[in-house]
């Protein structure tokens, strides 16, 4: 049940990042995302969700929570953000 949870997240997550034009690929085991900027190739981020108190947030690889998985949308904005500010437009 909590893989099916985290993988419904992600895809969440997912959805939004592509209409933000990143590239993303949903990695299996453990589930997390691998977001690059079609752009901007040799960049790429691996952002996962866990459970935590207080509900599941979205993580960025270096363990740092992003956002509550319930706001996709937000955390896709920040994600986002972290590209424009490293190479894109």
């Amino acid at each position: 049940m909590r893989e099916h949870t985290r993988t419904y997240y992600l895809g969440r997550l997912a959805d939004e990042l592509q209409a933000r034009g990143l590239d993303v690929t949903l990695r299996s085991d453990p589930p997390a995302l691998k977001v690059s900027d079609p752009d901007t190739a040799l960049m790429t981020e691996t952002v996962d969700c866990v459970p935590l108190s207080g509900g599941w947030f979205y993580r960025w690889s270096w363990g740092e929570t992003l956002g509550l998985a319930d706001d996709p949308a937000g955390a896709a904005q920040r994600i986002a953000g972290l590209f424009r500010v490293t190479g894109r437009g």
